[in-house]
C-alpha cells in the first residue's frame, strides 16, 4: 500500500508540472491558432490583426519567461549533505555487507557510500547533471543513490546491528528506482535549487529582479506540490520499512535502542568536549572513538544494559573500514566545519589534537586563556589587586564578587588615613569599631560598640554584588564577542576549496551550518570564567591537573578524582556574591586564592 500511494502522490506532482507547462503553452497555442486563421482568411480585419499582434507579444513574453524559469531549474545544482565519500577500496567489507543487504531485499544497491557526522541514514541522489567530480568530468548517472551512514554508527555498533540499522534505508531504493517518484523527486529538487539561486545576494540588481520573478514562480510551484510530496515520502518510507521487516526483525528491535544511545553519546561529546576544543581552534581528531568512551562511560554510570561487556566484545563495523583512523579524521574534521565552522585544511590556528593531548592543549590552555581574559575585564574596571602587584590572584575575583573587593579598597585607605583618629576619639567615647563582612548580601556592616551603654549602632554600606556581577558579565560578553569577530573576519579569508568543496558546493571557510548552542549569555560566561580562574589556582597552588570527563568535558582532577562540586558553588558566588561555600571548598583542598597563577 506504502508503494501504490508513493506513486499516485508522483503522478500529482508531474501532473503539477505538466499543468505549469500547459499554462506556458496555452498563449502560444490560442497565438498559432490566430495566425492561421489570418493566413487562412478566416479571421481577417483590423480588430482580429490587433487580436493577433497583442496575444503573439503576449506569448511571446510568456515563453521567454517559461523558458527562463526552465534554464533555471534546469541548471540550479540542488543542495548535497556534506559528507565524506568512501571509495569502495578504502571500505570493501562495508559495501560488501550492503550489497549483500540489497540482495536479500531484492532491490537495487546503491550507487556509492558516504558518511556524515550524524547519527543517522539516508539516501541522497546525486545524478543531477550540474553535480561535477572533482577533476571536473560530469558525474556518470546513476539509478540508484549513494547511500549516507552516520559515522557514529560504524564505531558503537557491531556489524550486525549495523546491518539490521541500515535494512530500511537500503530497502528504499526499489520506490526511488521507480521512474514516476524519481522524476517527481528531480523536479522537485529543481524547485528547490531555483530558490536558492533567486535568493542568493551576490546578484545585480537586474539580476535580483529577474531571479526574483522566477523565485516566485518557484515558490508557488513548491507550494501547489507540498502535500503530494510529504505524501510521496511518507509512502516511500512505508513501503521501505515494509520491505525490510523479512531482515533481521528482531535484531532490528535492539539496534534502535543503540541508534538512541549513540545519539545521546554523540551529543553529549559534542556539546561538552569537543565544542571546548573547537572554540581554542583545535580539533579533536578522533570523534568517532570518543563516542566508544562516552557511551561506555554512560552506560557504566547509568547501568543501561545487561551484558554490556559481552556485546563490546562484538566486532564493531568500524572494522568494515580499511583505515578508520583516516575515516574517523576526515569525519572529525568535517563534524568542526558542520558544526562550529573553520578552515578546511589543519593549519596553525586549526590543527589536530589527540585524545591524550587534549587534558594539556585544550583543558588547561582554555581555563588560562578564560583566567587571562577575567583579569583583563577587571584591569579594564578599574578593580585593585587584592594582594598587591605581584600577579593575578582568585582572591581579587572573589572579593570584587562577593562586594568585598571596592569596600575593602576604601576600607583600608580610609583606615591607612583615620586610623589615629579613631583610635584616640574611641579612647575618649569609650567606643569600639568592629568591621564585619556579610558575604551572602554584599554588604559591609559597621557595628560601633558604646562600651558605657552597652549599645550598638550598625550601619550599613552596601557593595550591590549583583551589579559588580552584571558589570563584569557585561566586559567579558563584549570581550568575548570581539574576538569571535576577529575570527570569523579571519575565516573568510580565501582559501583553496577541498575536493569535497567542489562536490558538496559549500566554502572552503564558513560559518556553521549547524550552530550546537546559541550565544551563551553575559551570565554563563562569568560562571565559565570565573570556574577556569579556579581551576588554574586549583592547579597551581594545589598539585591538581587537568582532565577529560567523556560525558562533561574539561573536568579538574584532585589526587586523580575528578571534582564535580565546583559547580554550585561557583554559581552561588556568581548569582549571589556569596563566597562562603567556594571559600569553604578551597580550604578544604589547600588551594590557596590569595596566591598569584600563571596565565596565557
Amino acid at each position: 500500500m506504502g508503494a501504490q500511494a508513493a506513486r499516485s502522490r508522483a503522478l500529482a506532482v508531474l501532473r503539477i508540472r505538466s499543468r505549469a507547462v500547459a499554462v506556458a503553452l496555452l498563449p502560444a497555442a490560442v497565438a498559432v491558432v490566430l495566425l492561421v486563421g489570418g493566413a487562412t482568411g478566416q479571421m481577417s480585419g483590423p480588430n482580429w490583426d490587433a487580436a493577433r499582434l497583442a496575444v503573439t507579444v503576449f506569448a511571446v513574453v510568456v515563453l521567454l519567461i517559461a523558458a527562463a524559469v526552465a534554464a533555471v531549474i534546469v541548471r540550479a545544482s540542488p543542495a548535497l549533505s556534506p559528507t565524506v565519500e568512501l571509495a569502495e577500496r578504502a571500505a570493501p567489507d562495508l559495501y560488501r555487507l550492503v550489497r549483500d543487504l540489497a540482495e536479500r531485499l531484492d532491490v537495487p544497491a546503491p550507487s556509492a557510500l558516504a558518511l556524515t557526522p550524524d547519527c543517522d541514514s539516508w539516501l541522497e541522489d546525486r545524478t543531477h547533471p550540474a553535480h561535477a567530480i572533482p577533476s571536473g568530468r560530469r558525474r556518470r548517472t546513476a539509478e540508484a543513490p549513494v547511500l549516507v551512514i552516520g559515522s557514529p554508527f560504524l564505531w558503537w555498533m557491531r556489524v550486525a546491528e549495523l546491518r539490521a540499522v541500515l535494512a530500511p534505508v537500503v530497502a528504499g531504493t526499489s520506490p526511488s528506482a521507480h521512474p514516476d517518484i524519481a522524476a517527481a523527486r528531480r523536479f522537485v529538487r529543481g524547485l528547490d535549487a531555483a530558490v536558492a539561486v533567486a535568493a542568493d545576494p551576490g546578484q545585480g540588481l537586474i539580476g535580483r529582479v529577474a531571479l526574483g520573478f522566477v523565485g516566485q514562480i518557484a515558490r508557488l510551484l513548491l507550494r501547489s506540490c507540498q502535500v503530494h510530496v510529504g505524501e510521496m515520502e511518507r509512502g516511500v518510507a512505508a513501503a521501505a520499512s515494509e520491505r525490510a521487516q523479512t531482515v533481521d526483525y528482531g535484531l532490528r528491535i535492539v539496534a534502535q535502542e543503540q541508534v538512541g544511545l549513540a545519539y545521546a553519546g554523540w551529543d553529549r561529546l559534542l556539546t561538552r568536549v569537543a565544542l571546548p576544543a573547537w572554540r581554542m581552534g583545535r580539533w579533536p581528531s578522533r570523534l568517532d572513538a570518543g563516542v566508544v568512551s562516552a557511551l561506555t562511560e554512560l552506560s557504566r554510570r547509568d547501568r543501561l544494559a545487561e551484558g554490556f561487556t559481552s556485546r563490546l566484545g562484538e566486532r564493531p563495523a568500524c572494522d568494515l573500514l580499511e583505515e578508520p583512523g583516516a575515516v574517523d579524521e576526515a569525519a572529525s574534521l568535517l563534524a568542526a566545519r558542520l558544526f562550529h565552522g573553520g578552515p578546511a585544511e589543519a593549519g596553525p590556528d586549526w590543527a589536530p589534537v589527540d585524545w591524550q593531548q587534549y587534558p594539556e592543549e585544550v583543558v588547561d590552555r582554555k581555563w588560562r586563556t578564560e583566567a587571562a581574559r577575567l583579569h583583563r575585564v577587571l584591569d579594564d574596571l578599574g578593580v585593585p589587586p587584592s594582594t598587591g602587584p605581584d600577579g593575578p590572584t582568585l582572591a581579587r575575583v572573589m572579593d570584587h564578587l562577593s562586594g568585598r573587593g571596592n569596600d575593602a579598597a576604601h576600607s583600608r585607605e580610609a583606615d591607612e588615613a583615620g586610623r589615629s583618629r579613631e583610635a584616640d576619639e574611641a579612647a575618649h567615647s569609650g567606643e569600639v569599631t568592629e568591621i564585619v563582612h556579610t558575604a551572602h548580601s554584599g554588604e559591609v556592616t559597621e557595628i560601633v560598640h558604646t562600651a558605657h551603654s552597652g549599645e550598638a549602632t550598625e550601619i550599613v554600606h552596601t557593595a550591590d554584588s549583583g551589579e559588580a556581577g552584571d558589570t563584569l558579565a557585561a566586559g567579558i560578553s563584549a570581550e568575548v564577542a570581539r574576538e569571535e569577530a576577529v575570527r570569523e573576519e579571519a575565516a573568510v579569508s580565501p582559501a583553496p576549496k577541498s575536493p569535497g568543496d567542489a562536490l558538496n558546493g559549500w566554502g572552503a571557510d564558513s560559518l556553521p551550518l549547524f550552530p550546537l548552542q546559541p550565544p551563551r549569555t553575559g551570565r554563563e560566561l562569568l560562571a565559565d570564567h570565573v570556574t577556569a580562574m579556579v581551576c588554574c589556582a586549583a592547579v597551581d597552588t594545589a598539585g591538581a591537573t587537568p582532565g577529560l570527563d567523556w560525558l562533561d568535558g574539561p573536568a579538574l582532577l584532585i589526587n586523580g578524582e575528578r571534582r564535580a562540586d565546583l559547580a554550585a558553588r561557583v554559581l552561588s558566588l556568581t548569582e549571589d556574591g556569596d563566597a562562603a561555600p567556594l571559600r569553604t571548598w578551597l580550604s578544604a583542598l589547600g588551594v590557596r586564592p590569595e596566591k598569584p597563577v600563571r596565565l596565557v
